[in-house]
């Protein structure tokens, strides 16, 4: 169809995703177990962000910080699979498009991106900010190739997601 862009089985019109300056995003190929959820959920990443992950969450409870993985890896069905949960809920595209990207544009699908999480805290909710691995992140999360992918005002429209991190080392001169 015109103007959309085909995102399995959604129809995302064109215009949003252009309109936001959204990347496409493919689905990392090789892809190893970074973590394991308390619930035997085996959270994945690419092996190089897989072994900063490891590294970071060490260094993290070196100072009694606790962090785990509340997701990693996505692939773009299970993305997909997700938007159409919210529509048949009731949720407009657009409301979806700010909390969700559309399958094929999520930074999940590269297996670089975690939602972090913490104890006491719930996941994916913005009281995350207000946390002690928070503010250890935004002190420390560089240094092991971490950057926090989605602050307040950011130029993809989406919320802020303080609990949004993604392996993307700087390069060191």
């Amino acid at each position: 169809m015109p103007g959309t862009e085909p995102s399995g089985r959604l129809q995302v019109p064109r215009a949003l995703i252009e309109a936001r300056g959204l990347q496409a995003h493919p689905e990392a190929a090789a892809l190893e177990v970074c973590e394991r959820g308390s619930d035997g959920r085996q959270h994945r990443l690419v092996p190089e962000a897989a072994g900063a992950w490891r590294g970071l969450v060490r260094a993290a409870a070196a100072t009694d910080v606790s962090i785990h993985v509340v997701s990693a890896f996505r692939s773009v069905e299970r993305q997909t699979v997700l938007v159409e949960r919210k529509l048949a809920a009731g949720w407009a595209l657009e409301d979806i498009l700010r909390v969700l990207a559309p399958p094929g544009y999520s930074e999940h699908h590269t297996g670089r991106a975690v939602d972090v999480g913490t104890p006491g805290c719930p996941p994916a909710e913005i009281a995350f900010e207000h946390t002690a691995a928070f503010r250890w992140l935004n002190a420390h999360a560089d240094a092991f190739g971490f950057r926090l992918s989605y602050p307040r005002g950011n130029a993809s429209g989406y919320q802020y997601e303080p609990w949004h991190w993604c392996y993307a080392p700087r390069a060191r001169g």
